[in-house]
C-alpha cells in the first residue's frame, strides 16, 4: 500500500491518464439519463427493483376442449411427476384450467437460467410414448422472469387531434394485433414475447342446422370434410414451354364465404348438395379466455415481456422505437357521425368532391363507406376543409401500463438524493475545515468514487433500481469520511511542518501524512463491508433483493479508497503542495502587466470574473456573488492583516452560503410552494444548528472527556441504559422481562412500560409505491365470460368516477401466455392515478404561473402555462394526503354485488407474489388436501372464522378463500349397452359431441400473412339446451341417424375452475390483507394464534390428510430470520476479526466494538420516537416537521436491518481513528501515573476529535435528503436510512466511550504492575 501511495505522488501524469479513462468510463456506463451529445452510451441495466422472482420455467400445454380434471390428471400430473427428477428442481406447482396446463418449475438460485431451460427440453423430448394424450404438445414457456411484463397496450382508433374515435371493431384490432403489431414488436431488442389480450379473433363459422342434415341425408362429417376439402392448395414444379420456365400452381384457399357456401358435401340423385343448403356460413369470433375493456367498451392489446437478463428500460425505449417505427403504417378509417347527417348528404357530398365510389354497396342501407375512395381525399385535404359529420380513426397504439416511467421516477429521486447529498457534504467540509482548497478535494471525491461504482456495477452484471443505487446514497457519509481522515491529516501535517519551518518536501509530508492513517482507514473501511456479509448470504427473495445493494456499497467504500490513496495525494500535492509555493513565489515583481496577470491575486481575480460571468446566464444572484469575491480577492492585499483574515474566513462563509443556495433551490424541503428563499432559511436552521452542535462539541469536548474520566462509572452506565432500553423497543418490555413474577407484572408501573414499549411491529418488506394499484377481485366461478366481463365493467366504471384516477384498463382471464395462468372469474384492473403534483416524465414537479392572488393563470386553449418561478399544480383533493387515502376510495367504490373484496395490490408486487407462492395477495394460507372437496370445505372454514374473529389490523373484506369446487358442469355419460346396439363405439358418440356441441376446426385459412380457423359445429339453437342436445344425431355404420339422448344420460354437476397443486399435491389458498398502519407480520402471527385456538376449541376441523402453512411475506420474513440469526453473529465476528488484526489486542478490539452497541441502541431509539405522535410535530414556516421528515411508524423488515448492517460498520469508524491515534500516542509518551494517562488520553482525543465529528457530520447531515425525500423509492429509502441516521446520532458517543474505556484499560493495567 505505501509502495502504491508513493508510486501515485511520484507519477501524476499517469495517475491523470487514469482518472481521465475512469471519468469517461463511468460516464459511458453510468444508468441515468444523461445527454452526452455523440459520446457512446452503454448504461447500466436499469429496472425499478431488483428482479425478486424464483429461478423459475414454464411448460405449458394446450389441449382445447377438456376440463381441468381431465388437463389435471392426463397432463399437469403426468408432467409434474416427470419433471421432478430434473438436477436443481426445488418445487414444482402446477394450474390445470379449462383446455390449459400450466406446470412451473422452480430451481435453486445456483441454477443457470439456460441450463434449466435445456435440461427440461430434454426431458421433454424423452418423454415415453403415450404418457400424453393425442394432440398434447407441452412447450416450454417465454424465457422471462416473474418482472417481464414491462409494457402494456391496447389498440383504438384516434382522430387526428388524439381524442379517441369510433370505427373500429375489436375484431378489426385483434387482427392488426395478432398478425402486425405483434410481430413487429418481437422484433425489438430484448423482447421474449408479445402476447395478444383482449378483442375477438376472426373465425370462419359454418352453422349446421341438423333438420336440414337430416332433410338432405347428409353427415355432420361429409359437411366437416368438405369444409376441408375447398381450403387447399396445390403444386406441380414447373413447366417449361418455349425456352420459358413457368412456377405451376394450383390454388384454391378459401378467400370469401362463398367459397364455403359452395362446397360440395354430397351428391344425391345426381344433384350436388352445398354447404349453403345445411348450413349457415359467417364470421364471427372465436371462443375467447380473456377480455381487456377500456372505458366500458371491448379492446384488444398485448402485454410486451422483457428477455431474462435483458436491460428493461432499454427494453422499453427498443419497444417505444418499433411503435414509432410501425405507427405510420397503422390503418386509418373516415368515419361518418350519422347523428348529423345522412346517406343522401354523403352521397352528394362524395360526388362533388369526386369520391366514387362512395359505399361499399348500392344499397340504401348500407352505410359502410369505401375507405379506398374516401382515405386518397382526406390525405389530400386539410381538415378545416372536412364536413362537420365526417372525422377519421387511426389505429393507435396507446399504453397502459409502461414501466419506463416508474423507472424514471426512481432514478430521478436517486440523482436528485446523491446531488442534494454532495452538495450538503461540501457545505459540511467547507464549514468545519474552514480550507476552500481541501473542500474541493474532498468533495471532488464523491462523484468519482460513483461512477467506479458504475463501472463496478458494469463489470459484475448489478443492475441499476432503486435498492441497488440506494447502497450508493447510504455510502456517501463513509465515502467521504475517508477523504476528510486524510485531507485533515495533510492538513495538519503540513501546517506543522510550515510552523517547525521543516525543509521536507511537501510531497513527503503528505506521504507520511497519509500513510500514517492510511491503515485506520482501510481498516474501517472493511468492517463496514464486511458487516454485509448477513446481505451477500441472504436466500430467497431477501438474497435477490438487498444483495444489490451490498455490492454498491461494497463497490462505494473500495471506490473510496481507491480515489483516497492514488488520487487524492497527488491532487492534494498539487492543490496544498506545489500550486501555493508556485502562487507565493516572489520572482515574479516586475511592474509589467503580463507579469501581474500571473500573480496569485490576478489568477484567483480572474478565475472569479470568468465564473462570474458564466453564472450570470442561469443564476444572477450567483454571479454576483462571485463578482464580489473577485473584487474582495483583488483587494485583499490592501486590506489589514485582521480584515485578510476575516477575507479568508468570507470566502469559505459565502461558498457554503452559495452551495447552500443550490441546495435549497434543488431540495427544496418545505415544498414547491413555498419560496426559495425560505427553503433556503430552513436548510440553513438545520445545517446550520447540527454543525454549531458539533463545533460546539469540539470546543467542549476537552472538558467533556475531563469530566468523563474522573466519573467514569456514571458516564459508562448511560450507554448500557441506552442499549436496555433499545431492548424494549425492538422485542418489547413484556418479552423481554417475561421471566419476572407475576406480582410485579399485575403492577400498575409495570404495565405502563409494556404499554409504551410493546415492541417493533414486523413485516417483510415495505412495499415500492408503483404509482398505481392492481384491482384483484374476483366473480363467481359460475359466471360466463359475457357475465365476467359485465362485472368486470361495472367495476372499472366505478373507479373511474375517482377523481384522481386518470385510466382504467381491466382485464379477465388470460392473455395468450403461459406466464398468465388466469381464469375467467379472476379479475385484473390497473388502476393508473395521478401524481400529487403535476410532473414530467421524469417525476419532476412542474410549476405554472399564477397572477397576484396567487391563482393560476390559464392560456387560450384553458391550459396551465408553465412558469418556473410559479406554483406547482396539486391534483388530488383536499382530503387526499396519500395513495393510501386514494386506495381507500377504490376499496370503497368496488364494493359490487357478485365481486369479492380486494387485497391492496400494485401490479409488481403482486407479479412476484403470484409467481413465487401461487397466490394474488402478499399474505395467505395454503391449503394441502387429498381431494378438492376437502380442500374447498377446509378454505371456507378459515375464511368464516376469520371474518369472525375481529383481529386487530386484518382487513376483513380482503378475506377470500378459493371457490374450487363451483362451475358448473354437464357431464354426457355415454351408455355402453346403447351404443353396442347401434354398432357404435365410444369415440363415435364423442367425435360427435365435439363437432356439434364444442365445435371443430375442421381447416385454416391462408390469407397472405394471417390465419384464421374455420369451425363446423351445429347451429346455437340446436345445442343451447339439454332437450336440444339430446336431438344431436348421430349416424351409424349403416347409415341410420340416432337421436343422442338415446345413447347419453346428461347429468349437471358441480366441478372444478382451475385444480392447482404443489408437488402432486392439491393446493387452495385463502387470502386476506391488512389495514394500514398495521404490520403484515403481527397480523398473519395474530390470526396463526386465533387459528391454532379454534382448532383446539374444536370450532376449526379438518379432515384426514389437509394441511395448512402460512404463505407470502410471511414465509419470506420466517426465511430472513433465520439466516439472519446464524448470519449476523457471524458478521460481527468478522468484523472482530478484522479489527483484532488491526490493533492485536483483545480488550482494544473490544473498546472498539463498544460503538456497535451503542450505535445498536441508537437506531432503535430513532425508530421509537418516530412513532411517537408527539416527536417532532412542530410548524416550522407553516410545515410540520414530521410530514418534511417523513416521520411516521417503522416496522422492522428486511430494510430496517440493511441499515442496521450498515450502521454496524460505520459505527466502528469513529473508534479505529481515535483508538489507533490512542495507541500510537501511548507508545510515544509513555505514560506512567494515572494523571499523565489521562492527559495523554485527551490529548490523543482532542487530536482525532475534530476528523471524527466531521466523519459523523457528513454521514448524519448526508442523509438528511433521503429521510426528507418523497419521489418514487423513497418508501424503500428511508427506512434503511432510519437506524443508520439515528445511530450515527447516537455513536457520537463512541468519541467518549472508548478513550474512556481505554484509559480505564491502562489504569488498571498500571494499577496491576
Amino acid at each position: 500500500m505505501h509502495k502504491l501511495i508513493h508510486f501515485c505522488l511520484n507519477q501524476k501524469l499517469v495517475v491523470f491518464i487514469l482518472l481521465t479513462f475512469v471519468i469517461g468510463w463511468g460516464v459511458r456506463v453510468a444508468p441515468f439519463d444523461w445527454d452526452t451529445g455523440s459520446f457512446p452510451r452503454d448504461p447500466v441495466a436499469v429496472d425499478a427493483i431488483p428482479d425478486l422472482g424464483d429461478n423459475q420455467q414454464i411448460v405449458f400445454t394446450e389441449y382445447m376442449g377438456r376440463s381441468p380434471q381431465d388437463i389435471e390428471d392426463q397432463i399437469s400430473y403426468p408432467l409434474t411427476v416427470s419433471l421432478l427428477g430434473i438436477p436443481g428442481v426445488k418445487e414444482v406447482r402446477s394450474y390445470s384450467m379449462f383446455g390449459f396446463s400450466y406446470v412451473y418449475l422452480i430451481f435453486e438460485e445456483d441454477i443457470d437460467y439456460y441450463w434449466s431451460r435445456s435440461r427440461i427440453l430434454e426431458k421433454l423430448n424423452s418423454l415415453p410414448v403415450g404418457l400424453l394424450p393425442d394432440g398434447a404438445m407441452p412447450a416450454l414457456g417465454p424465457d422471462a422472469t416473474g418482472l417481464g411484463q414491462i409494457y402494456q397496450y391496447f389498440l383504438e382508433g384516434q382522430d387526428p387531434d388524439g381524442n379517441p374515435a369510433p370505427g373500429w371493431n375489436p375484431e378489426e384490432l385483434r387482427s392488426l394485433q395478432d398478425w402486425y403489431v405483434r410481430y413487429s414488436l418481437l422484433g425489438a431488442g430484448g423482447v421474449a414475447e408479445v402476447a395478444s389480450v383482449g378483442g375477438f379473433v376472426k373465425q370462419y363459422q359454418v352453422e349446421v342446422d341438423p333438420m336440414k342434415l337430416q332433410a338432405w341425408n347428409v353427415t355432420l362429417a361429409e359437411v366437416a370434410n368438405a369444409v376441408r376439402k375447398s381450403n387447399m392448395e396445390t403444386g406441380a414444379r414447373n413447366l417449361a414451354v418455349n425456352g420459358v420456365e413457368y412456377i405451376l400452381r394450383g390454388t384454391g384457399y378459401i378467400r370469401e364465404l362463398d367459397d364455403l357456401r359452395d362446397a360440395v358435401v354430397a351428391v344425391r340423385d345426381n344433384t350436388p348438395i352445398t354447404v349453403a343448403q345445411v348450413a349457415t356460413v359467417q364470421l364471427g369470433p372465436s371462443m375467447r379466455r380473456g377480455v381487456i375493456d377500456v372505458n366500458g367498451a371491448d379492446a384488444a392489446g398485448g402485454i410486451v415481456v422483457a428477455r431474462y437478463g435483458a436491460n428493461p428500460m432499454a427494453t422499453i425505449k427498443n419497444t417505444k422505437a418499433k411503435i414509432k417505427e410501425i405507427s405510420a403504417a397503422l390503418p386509418t378509417k373516415v368515419t361518418i357521425d350519422w347523428q348529423q347527417t345522412d346517406r343522401a348528404a354523403v352521397e352528394k357530398f362524395a360526388a362533388n368532391h369526386n369520391i366514387s365510389p362512395a359505399f361499399a354497396s348500392e344499397a340504401a342501407a348500407d352505410t359502410t363507406l369505401k375507405q379506398d375512395a374516401w382515405l386518397p381525399w382526406t390525405n389530400t385535404h386539410e381538415r378545416d376543409h372536412w364536413p362537420e359529420w365526417m372525422n377519421t380513426a387511426k389505429v393507435t397504439i396507446v399504453p397502459f401500463y409502461d414501466r419506463s416511467g416508474l423507472i424514471a421516477e426512481t432514478l430521478n429521486t436517486l440523482d436528485s438524493a446523491l446531488l442534494e447529498q454532495i452538495l450538503v457534504t461540501i457545505i459540511v467540509v467547507v464549514i468545519m475545515i474552514l480550507h476552500l482548497r481541501s473542500s474541493i478535494l474532498i468533495s471532488a471525491m464523491l462523484p468519482l468514487a460513483v461512477l467506479i461504482t458504475f463501472i463496478a456495477m458494469k463489470l459484475f452484471k448489478v443492475d441499476a433500481n432503486i435498492v441497488a443505487l440506494s447502497g450508493i446514497a447510504i455510502a456517501i457519509g463513509t465515502v467521504v469520511d475517508v477523504g476528510i481522515v486524510l485531507t485533515e491529516n495533510i492538513i495538519k501535517h503540513l501546517q506543522q511542518a510550515r510552523e517547525n519551518s521543516s525543509k521536507t518536501s511537501s510531497a513527503a509530508i503528505i506521504y507520511e501524512a497519509v500513510t500514517e492513517v492510511s491503515g485506520a482507514v482501510t481498516t474501517s473501511v472493511m468492517t463496514t463491508i464486511v458487516s454485509f456479509i448477513p446481505v451477500f448470504t441472504m436466500a430467497g427473495e431477501a438474497g435477490r433483493l438487498y444483495r444489490p445493494l451490498a455490492s454498491t456499497i461494497a463497490f462505494a467504500l473500495i471506490a473510496s479508497i481507491i480515489v483516497a490513496l492514488t488520487i487524492i495525494p497527488p491532487i492534494a500535492h498539487l492543490l496544498l503542495g506545489v500550486f501555493p509555493k508556485w502562487l507565493a513565489s516572489e520572482k515574479n515583481k516586475a511592474s509589467q502587466a503580463s507579469v501581474k496577470i500571473l500573480s496569485r491575486k490576478g489568477l484567483i481575480t480572474a478565475l472569479l470574473g470568468i465564473g462570474a460571468g458564466i453564472a450570470f446566464g442561469f443564476s444572477i444572484a450567483l454571479a454576483l456573488v462571485l463578482a464580489a469575491l473577485a473584487l474582495i480577492n483583488a483587494y485583499h492585499a490592501k486590506l489589514p492583516p485582521h480584515l485578510q483574515k476575516i477575507g479568508g474566513l468570507s470566502i469559505n462563509i459565502v461558498t457554503a452560503l452559495i452551495v447552500g443556495w443550490l441546495l435549497a433551490k434543488h431540495w427544496m424541503p418545505l415544498g414547491l410552494d413555498s419560496a426559495t428563499f425560505t427553503n433556503f432559511v430552513f436548510v440553513i436552521i438545520i445545517l446550520g444548528g447540527l454543525l454549531l452542535t458539533f463545533k460546539f462539541a469540539e470546543l467542549a469536548y476537552t472538558r467533556i472527556l475531563s469530566w468523563i474520566l474522573d466519573h467514569k462509572i456514571i458516564f459508562l452506565s448511560i450507554p448500557l441504559m441506552m442499549l436496555a432500553v433499545a431492548g424494549c423497543i425492538w422485542l418489547g418490555f413484556g418479552q423481554l422481562t417475561a421471566g419476572l413474577p407475576e406480582g410485579i407484572k399485575n403492577t400498575s408501573l409495570y404495565q405502563d412500560i409494556d404499554r409504551k414499549f410493546p415492541g417493533l411491529g414486523k413485516e417483510f418488506r415495505p412495499a415500492l409505491d408503483e404509482g398505481s394499484f392492481l384491482v384483484m377481485p374476483t366473480v363467481s366461478p359460475h359466471a360466463s365470460i359475457d357475465e365476467a366481463a359485465g362485472s368486470l365493467r361495472t367495476l372499472d366504471a366505478a373507479i373511474a368516477t375517482i377523481p384522481e384516477v386518470y385510466q382504467v384498463v381491466g382485464k379477465i382471464g388470460r392473455a395468450e401466455s403461459a406466464l398468465d395462468p388466469a381464469p375467467i372469474s379472476m379479475i385484473e384492473t390497473i388502476v393508473n392515478y395521478r401524481s400529487e403534483f403535476r410532473a414530467d416524465s421524469q417525476g419532476r414537479v412542474l410549476t405554472f404561473k399564477v397572477d397576484e392572488q396567487g391563482d393560476y393563470i390559464y392560456d387560450i386553449k384553458g391550459k396551465l402555462v408553465p412558469d418556473k418561478k410559479g406554483k406547482p399544480f396539486r391534483q388530488w383533493r383536499q382530503h387526499i394526503k396519500s395513495a393510501d387515502d386514494i386506495w381507500q376510495e377504490i376499496s370503497h367504490v368496488i364494493q359490487v354485488p357478485g365481486v369479492t373484496g380486494a387485497p391492496k395490490l400494485q401490479p409488481i408486487e403482486t407479479r412476484l407474489v403470484m409467481l413465487r407462492t401461487g397466490m394474488r395477495a402478499p399474505m395467505g394460507i395454503k391449503i394441502k388436501a387429498p381431494t378438492l372437496l376437502a380442500l374447498e370445505d377446509f378454505g371456507l372454514q378459515l375464511e368464516r372464522l376469520m371474518r369472525e374473529s375481529n383481529i386487530p389490523g386484518l382487513d376483513i373484506n380482503s378475506i377470500n378463500a378459493d371457490r374450487i369446487v363451483g362451475k358448473p358442469y354437464l357431464e354426457i355419460h355415454p351408455d355402453r349397452e346403447a351404443a353396442k346396439r347401434y354398432g357404435l363405439n365410444v369415440i363415435d358418440i364423442h367425435k360427435t359431441i365435439q363437432t356439434a356441441i364444442g365445435g371443430e376446426i375442421v381447416t385454416t385459412t391462408v390469407e397472405g400473412r394471417e390465419r384464421y380457423g374455420v369451425q363446423v359445429r351445429y347451429a346455437r339453437e340446436a345445442r343451447d339446451s339439454i332437450e336440444a342436445i339430446k336431438k344431436i344425431l348421430i349416424t351409424t355404420r349403416e347409415g341410420a341417424q340416432v337421436p343422442l339422448g338415446q345413447l347419453v344420460d346428461i347429468e349437471y354437476v358441480r366441478g372444478p375452475q382451475v385444480i392447482k397443486s404443489e408437488d402432486t399435491f392439491l393446493t387452495a389458498y385463502v387470502t386476506f390483507g391488512s389495514n394500514p398502519g398495521f404490520a403484515e407480520v403481527d397480523v398473519v402471527e395474530d390470526v396463526q394464534a386465533y387459528l391454532e385456538a379454534q382448532e383446539k376449541a374444536g370450532k376449526l376441523k379438518r379432515s384426514g390428510g389437509t394441511r395448512y402453512e402460512f404463505a407470502g411475506n410471511y414465509q419470506s420474513a420466517l426465511e430472513f430470520d433465520q439466516n439472519m440469526m446464524v448470519m449476523m453473529p457471524l458478521a460481527l465476528l468478522a468484523i472482530f476479526s478484522i479489527l483484532y488484526l488491526q490493533n492485536r489486542s483483545v480488550i482494544n478490539t473490544i473498546i472498539i466494538f463498544s460503538g456497535i452497541a451503542v450505535a445498536f441502541s441508537g437506531g432503535f431509539l430513532l425508530l421509537w420516537l418516530y412513532a411517537q405522535p408527539g416527536f417532532m410535530n412542530i410548524d416550522v414556516f407553516g410545515h410540520n416537521l414530521r410530514s418534511i421528515f417523513q416521520i411516521h411508524p417503522i416496522n422492522l423488515s428486511t430494510a430496517v436491518w440493511v441499515g442496521f448492517i450498515a450502521l454496524f460498520g460505520i459505527a466502528t469508524d469513529d473508534g479505529v481513528v481515535i483508538s489507533t491515534y490512542l495507541r500510537q500516542r501511548f507508545k510515544k509518551d509513555q505514560p506512567q501515573t494515572i494523571g499523565q494517562i489521562r492527559a495523554t488520553t485527551i490529548l490523543a482525543g482532542k487530536r482525532r476529535c475534530r476528523p471524527c465529528l466531521m466523519t459523523s457530520a457528513t454521514t448524519i447531515l448526508a442523509l438528511l435528503p433521503v429521510l426528507t425525500s418523497t419521489g418514487r423509492g423513497a418508501d424503500i429509502m428511508g427506512p434503511m436510512a432510519a437506524p443508520i441516521f439515528g445511530g450515527s446520532l447516537v455513536v457520537l458517543l463512541s468519541m467518549f466511550v472508548v478513550p474512556t474505556l481505554f484509559c480505564l484499560w491502562q489504569e488498571v493495567a498500571r494499577h496491576k504492575r
